[in-house]
């Protein structure tokens, strides 16, 4: 029912949003989904017929395969996207998504590393093997930086404003940021970027900072692996991805007194809600310090 339309969403969504190919093809999966569930109800025959009851009964039917809430939330987005696109189209009169409320989530707090954690993971990378100074920069600039693995891997030479100490990024929406880089990361990009020079490289990837052995473009999934073997080999059993260097960096930064909206600008947010989770971090970190150093709060009571 909805395949005549999907094409013309898709590039809306590349064109017009500027989406990463990760969220067109995150988009894509929930509209197939429920275009298959759709096409199963008879009385359905054009887009009209689709009212706000029949998108809530397909949100159901996800509740009751036992579909997460955070994705139950990411279907409805893209249901909401979608509609409000045909609405603008004049595909539809009526959007029936509009009423529609995302499933509440509980927010989690996000595991992190401590600054000794951090260490320890880059130290633990083998600077003799051939990959080991592309390696150390690339975790050195997720956690100084704050970077998505997205940002990391279409990281581009011509963003590298290495003589201001900044580089220059495109994040979600292709909406551009800049953010200070560290010495240390400074150092081991510039150690990379002067092996960089003898690899042989693949075209199109010539303005791609990090590459694989091929010379081409590192795919986030082998960052993960990187990240996974580092982590493994500095002795550290959290369940640690690149994404956990990102939330390290802000909740580091939080506890060092930072004020939220300078984390928010540096992390590319478009709401402050997003970054007032680690606000929660931080309240944290201050409880179990008040527990640890507090006279007051280490007094056993009395009997």
């Amino acid at each position: 029912m909805l395949d005549l339309y999907l094409p013309a969403f898709e590039a809306f969504l590349q064109l017009e949003k500027g989406l990463s190919n990760a969220s067109l093809a995150a988009y894509k999966s929930d509209l197939k989904q429920l275009n298959r569930y759709l096409k199963q109800q008879e009385e359905l025959e054009q887009l009209a017929d689709i009212d706000k009851q029949t998108l809530r009964s397909f949100i159901q039917e996800l509740q009751k395969l036992g579909l997460a809430k955070s994705s139950q939330a990411r279907m409805l987005s893209s249901i909401k996207s979608f509609f409000a696109f045909l609405r603008l189209e004049q595909l539809v009169e009526q959007d029936p998504s509009v009423l529609l409320e995302a499933p509440k989530q509980a927010r989690k707090l996000p595991e992190y590393l401590s600054i000794d954690e951090v260490d320890q993971i880059f130290n633990a990378i083998d600077l003799s093997h051939p990959q080991g100074h592309r390696n150390r920069a690339m975790l050195e600039l997720l956690y100084a930086c704050g970077l998505r693995a997205s940002e990391l891997c279409e990281l581009k030479l011509s963003g590298l404003l290495l003589e201001m100490d900044l580089i220059r990024l495109w994040g979600k929406g292709q909406k551009e940021r800049i953010v200070p880089i560290g010495e240390s990361a400074k150092q081991q990009l510039l150690f990379y970027l002067e092996q960089r020079k003898h690899t042989e490289i693949a075209p199109k990837a010539e303005d791609i900072v990090f590459l694989n052995r091929r010379g081409k473009q590192l795919s986030r999934q082998m960052l993960f692996l990187v990240v996974k073997k580092a982590v493994a080999d500095a002795g550290i059993e959290k369940n640690i991805s690149p994404h956990s260097f990102r939330h390290s960096f802000a909740t580091h930064l939080v506890e060092g007194g930072a004020d939220l909206r300078l984390v928010q600008q540096l992390l590319g947010h478009a709401s402050i809600t997003t970054t007032e989770l680690y606000s929660q971090l931080d309240n944290r970190y201050l409880k179990e310090s008040l527990r640890s150093f507090h006279p007051a709060q280490q007094q056993k009571p009395k009997e």
